[in-house]
């Protein structure tokens, strides 16, 4: 069970780091992507912050469980605020956020299982 949790842990950490470091460069596909669901183009650094952190704990969250229950309870909110945002605005190109809430709650699942 340990095993797994620490590779879907891994693969959602990169995963997360990816989507930020899209986000901090203004990776013009997600850019147009938040015009389309009107997101203010002023929230994309928070956004990526937010991914950056929990990915970050997703990785503190291996040695000390408490944080990665937070980190992984905090990306799953946050992806499904994405898609609740993306439904709003009748966007139905969100595809690539359920990745990130599986992983997301796969690693929670996991981690609580493990613990």
């Amino acid at each position: 069970m340990f095993t797994a949790y620490i590779v879907v842990t891994l693969l959602a950490a990169a995963a997360n780091i990816f989507s930020a470091t899209l986000d901090f460069i203004r990776f013009k596909p997600i850019l147009i992507n938040m015009a389309r669901v009107s997101v203010s183009e002023s929230w994309i650094t928070t956004l990526g912050t937010l991914k950056a952190a929990g990915a970050l704990g997703l990785l503190v969250g291996i040695a000390m469980p408490l944080i990665g229950v937070a980190a992984a309870g905090g990306l799953v909110l946050f992806f499904v605020g994405a898609i609740v945002t993306h439904l709003r605005a009748r966007d139905y190109s969100f595809g690539l956020a359920v990745v990130f809430l599986m992983l997301a709650v796969t690693a929670l699942i996991l981690r609580l299982a493990a613990s």
